[in-house]
Parts: structure tokens; C-alpha cells; sequence
């Protein structure tokens, strides 16, 4: 089973990164939409799974991004963010579940879902746009940029879990 386990991740892991730097990251709608659907892998990491590795492959997922993007790191700084403060998420947004590891993000009620997807985006999203633009000046663009993109990142890692989850009902 482990090594099932590691084949679909390492499946999961390549792909994403190819969808991203060949197909989304050429997305640009009017300068502040920029979706990015890599996150997913850190978002349905299983819940069980070590959590120093996890934070290690979001380290090398944004770095993948970053090299092939050209970027300085902004996509591992936020990964990594995101994978380090995700067990706290995960407690707010699903409770008593988490604690017990019974949760399973496909699989979750929609309104949990939601409020785990959509705080780990944004905050993905705000960390890396205050990185790129660097300048507390453009605090607004920074703020903008995460809206317009952490709604599209959204609704794509949304429709992808929807799409691709196993019905186990």
C-alpha cells in the first residue's frame, strides 16, 4: 500500500508541475489573473502522511515552479508556508474529524472543503504576491492580485478534486 501510495503522489507531483509551467503559467487574463493549480498537492497530501516530507516536497514543488518560471523562490517560500501552517488550517476547518484522521479533502462535506481550499489559497496566494511585488506601497495590487487569482486557483483546484475524487459512496 505504501508504495501505491508513493507512486500516486509522485504521479500527482510531475504532472502538476508540468500543467503548470507548460499551460498555466502562459495564462495572464488583464494583469492580475495568474491561476495556480500546483497547490492541489499540497492540499490533498493525505492527513496521515509525514509531515517533514510534505513540507520537503512543497519545498521542491515551488522550486520546480520557480526554476522553470524564472521567479527567485517566491513559489517555494509560499509552498513551503503553506505546508508548514497546514495542520492548523486543517484543525479549523474540519475539527473533531482531523483529530481523529478521518479526513479525507475529496471526500470532506462541501462547506469544510471550501473553507480549507479557499484559506489555503489565499494564503498561498498572499505570500507569494507580497514576495513577487516586495513593496508595501503596492499593498493594493498585492491584495487585488490575490482575490482575482486565489478566486480562479480556486474554482480550478475545485472543479480538479471534483473531477478526479473517487466516489466512495
Amino acid at each position: 500500500m505504501l508504495n501505491n501510495e508513493f507512486l500516486i503522489n509522485s504521479f500527482r507531483f510531475i504532472i502538476l508541475v508540468l500543467i503548470q509551467v507548460l499551460l498555466l503559467n502562459h495564462v495572464d487574463f488583464l494583469g492580475y489573473i495568474n491561476p495556480y493549480l500546483y497547490v492541489i498537492f499540497i492540499l490533498v497530501y493525505p492527513i496521515t502522511g509525514n509531515k517533514s516530507l510534505l513540507i520537503l516536497l512543497s519545498f521542491l514543488l515551488g522550486l520546480s515552479i520557480d526554476y522553470f518560471s524564472d521567479s527567485g523562490g517566491i513559489h517555494a517560500a509560499s509552498s513551503v508556508f503553506i505546508a508548514f501552517i497546514r495542520p492548523v488550517v486543517l484543525k479549523y476547518s474540519f475539527g473533531i474529524s482531523y483529530e481523529y484522521n478521518t479526513v479525507k479533502v475529496s471526500n470532506a462535506e462541501f462547506g469544510q472543503r471550501i473553507l480549507y481550499i479557499v484559506s489555503m489559497v489565499f494564503i498561498h496566494h498572499f505570500v507569494l504576491f507580497l514576495l513577487e511585488i516586495f513593496n508595501v506601497n503596492h499593498i493594493l495590487l498585492v491584495l487585488k492580485s490575490t482575490l482575482f487569482s486565489g478566486i480562479f486557483s480556486t474554482i480550478l483546484i475545485l472543479s480538479a478534486i471534483t473531477i478526479f475524487s473517487k466516489k466512495s459512496k
